[in-house]
């Protein structure tokens, strides 16, 4: 059994220094730690987990390991919007991954602008046109995207998007979601 703190530590950007300085622990000692040199008391554990907010098993747990690698099949994707409706708008992929710095997603955009305001958010965008073609309209510009074509913008830009065409788009979405900019 290996402590998963290293993957942990970096989950939440910090240094060895900083983890030190939350914990009250030495620098030295959680290298020892991340490195499997030496194996923390229950004491240590418990600093631990709750300095990098996560249950002390969480730091031990091999199959919580697995998600440093999360594999979302196309029926295993979360529905976001009204559940009711049977129109698939927006479905999130990975989202029982946190802390996480992108928000990946799969996106069916409507064929009116008008079924959807501008939108604009701290970081980045990626959108990749994965089925059919859209018009993404910016304030000053309409671009048109076809099949296998992306474009990637700072979300502050207020954007929209339209499906366009006969075949309705189908579009992968990842925005980031670098916390710590906005903190």
């Amino acid at each position: 059994m290996t402590i998963r703190l290293k993957l942990l530590r970096k989950q939440k950007g910090w240094s060895l220094e900083v983890l030190a300085e939350q914990t009250g622990l030495t620098k030295s000692y959680l290298s020892k730690v991340e490195r499997g040199v030496s194996v923390p008391s229950i004491a240590v554990a418990l600093k631990l987990s709750k300095a990098l907010g996560v249950e002390v098993g969480d730091l031990f747990s091999e199959e919580r390991n697995r998600e440093a690698v999360v594999i979302t099949r196309a029926a295993q994707r979360t529905r976001i919007g009204d559940p009711k409706s049977s129109a698939r708008k927006v479905e999130g992929i990975a989202t029982e991954v946190a802390p996480k710095r992108m928000l990946p997603f799969v996106a069916w955009p409507s064929a009116e602008f008008s079924a959807s305001g501008y939108k604009e958010h701290e970081g980045e965008e990626l959108l990749f046109v994965h089925r059919g073609a859209i018009e993404l309209e910016f304030p000053n510009e309409t671009v048109r995207l076809d099949e296998g074509d992306s474009v990637y913008f700072n979300a502050l830009i207020p954007h929209r998007m339209r499906s366009v065409g006969p075949v309705q788009a189908e579009v992968l979405v990842v925005v980031s979601n670098d916390e710590e900019d906005g903190a």
